[in-house]
């Protein structure tokens, strides 16, 4: 296989997507031959940096490589760093292009950027003797059980949300509800208060409130989540920022920590383990990442991995958020079963929703149907080409697998796809991989979600 003039170098292709062409063994090939190095630093809030030293190839025959190359890291970088500022050292003419690609009206990163930095995206040029010094500010939450804690877990189908008391689950429950759906963020507020009353309803007291929540969060705040798609920006800026710390305060004034749900993902495996170095993955409505780092903390970095780029044929699915294509979020959550199931010869409701979807190719899996089975196993082939591409970026010992698309006999042959094909074409990569129990794999993040508060 050949990309771009680069040599591609897999043996087992997803039965259900032979086209497909993983991110990583492009890289893997284009780093073989390049030679000029560069690197790129992306500034954060509050002088945070993180560097990220790279080469390219910087000749005219491999300019098309170059340019897709560095399209594509700065991307992966965007959703795993963050950065309101990104500066590209050592080679102005991919920085110009790159600049020229993210700052096109309507760029999505771009403007996601802006809205979560609350500050205008740039990216610039720098010469290669002013590489900075990183400066990391990695942070130690959860893992704390003492007293009467709520845990909630916001999901793009469902809601989970657990009363805790000195460690110990003493009810969780989840209720359906649709948040992309709905524009009114009354309608948000409602479910969140309505999770919050519940759990408090089976303790004494609350004493502390932790939430898990797919998007990116500063100081309680929201500052961008596919949770709330579909609220306007005026509302969103009004009602949606502050909807965690208004939903905690009706419930009283006690602690509240609000955390990526891919974090809190990793720390329900760190909890769980008693390892460090976890990436967390989380399958369900969209694909959430987390990362717990080998001091046991989490690194205030995005690590929203539904916008990381995983696959490099040219007629990939869109993502109809982003705009963009091959993206990890269809391939690792509800929409990459959706997305496969005609292949497989499956026919969907229409008017199903995505959960219903899935509950459908599920059911099928349990019934030993054949084409079901190959759904869930070209996941564990995306899978086992992808993780090689995440370890480029993540010091990573463990891979935590959570979310509904874990669930069941489909759950399984994802992992036992993956590690086969890990253990044939990888055999240099030490990892991991960890399925939970059942129970753990659907509230297992509410739990850990209410263990973030510290308690004075």
């Amino acid at each position: 296989m050949n990309f771009l003039g680069i040599p591609i170098e897999i043996k087992n292709l997803p039965p259900l997507d032979p086209g497909f062409i993983p991110l990583g063994a492009f890289v893997k090939g284009f780093l073989s031959t390049a030679k000029k190095p560069i690197a790129i630093a992306m500034y954060r809030n509050d002088g945070l940096v993180s560097v990220y030293k790279t080469k390219v190839h910087g000749t005219p025959g491999m300019a098309d490589a170059d340019k897709y190359y560095i399209e594509r890291l700065v991307k992966f970088l965007l959703w795993q760093k963050g950065g309101a500022e990104v500066v590209i050292y050592g080679d102005k003419t991919l920085a110009d292009f790159a600049s020229g690609v993210y700052g096109a009206d309507g760029n999505f990163d771009a403007e996601m950027m802006s809205r979560i930095y609350e500050r205008e995206f740039t990216i610039r040029a720098g010469d290669i003797e002013d590489i900075p010094a990183e400066n990391e500010r990695p942070i130690r939450i959860g893992g704390q059980m003492d007293g009467c804690r709520i845990g909630f877990d916001a999901g793009g189908s469902d809601r989970k949300v657990s009363a805790v008391i000195d460690g110990s689950a003493v009810y969780s429950e989840e209720v359906v509800w649709h948040p992309k759906t709905n524009a009114d963020p009354a309608y948000h507020y409602d479910g969140i208060l309505s999770a919050f009353r519940t759990a408090a309803s089976f303790m004494p007291r609350v004493d502390a409130i932790g939430v898990s929540s797919a998007g990116a969060y500063v100081g309680n705040r929201t500052m961008a989540a596919s949770l709330f798609l579909s609220v306007p920006k005026e509302l969103f800026d009004s009602h949606v920022k502050d909807i965690y710390i208004r939903a905690a305060k009706a419930i009283g004034d006690v602690p509240l920590v609000v955390a990526n749900d891919g974090d809190v993902t990793a720390l329900a495996g760190a909890m769980e383990l008693k390892e460090n170095n976890i990436l967390g993955i989380a399958m369900g409505t969209s694909q959430a990442g987390g990362y717990i780092d080998g001091d046991g903390n989490i690194t205030g970095w995005l690590n929203e991995l539904a916008f990381v780029p995983v696959d490099c044929q040219p007629d990939a699915m869109v993502d109809e958020w982003s705009g963009d294509k091959g993206c990890g979020v269809k391939y690792f959550s509800q929409d990459g079963v959706i997305k496969l199931a005609p292949r497989a010869g499956i026919a969907l409701d229409e008017n199903a929703s995505p959960a219903e979807k899935l509950k459908t190719v599920q059911a099928l899996t349990e019934k030993g149907d054949a084409g079901a089975k190959q759904i869930f196993e070209s996941i564990g082939v995306y899978l086992a080409h992808t993780l090689p591409l995440y370890a480029m970026f993540y010091d990573m010992k463990h891979v935590l697998l959570l979310g509904r698309v874990m669930s069941g006999d489909g759950g399984a042959a994802i992992v036992d796809t993956a590690k086969r094909v890990l253990a044939e074409e990888y055999p240099g990569l030490d990892l991991n991989l960890h399925l939970p129990d059942e129970n753990s794999r659907r509230v297992g993040q509410s739990v850990a979600a209410a263990s973030l508060p510290a308690v004075e």
